[in-house]
């Protein structure tokens, strides 16, 4: 489980590096969070949304090309007057971690 942690943290701390990026957050499987540098509220209310989009959107992939059984969701963008929103789903698929970061327009 130590692994897991340090590679979460690293993994958060190199976007977190990156200007304009508002906030990280790592979503397990089932959408609960597992890491985040947002407040408890905004990270628990991001998690629960994203995931439901997440699961939406693959189901709209799937639906989209039946032909082909390679085919996944890879990432979501979604863009606001205020933020971006940059979800990539299942990158680490060995834990179905979801990935989630907050942009800031700049």
């Amino acid at each position: 489980m130590g692994d897991i942690a340090l590679v979460v943290d690293e993994t958060i701390k190199r976007i977190c590096s990156h200007k304009g990026v508002a906030g990280v957050m790592i979503v397990n499987g089932d959408g609960i969070p597992i890491k985040s540098n947002l407040d408890n509220a905004l990270t628990v209310q991001y998690a629960s949304l994203i995931s439901l989009l997440v699961s939406k959107t693959r189901s709209v992939v799937k639906q989209l090309d039946k032909s082909k059984d390679d085919d996944e969701l890879q990432s979501i963008r979604v863009q606001s007057k205020k933020h971006e929103i940059v979800v990539v789903p299942d990158f680490d698929k060995a834990h179905e971690y979801t990935l989630i970061i907050v942009q800031n327009h700049s």
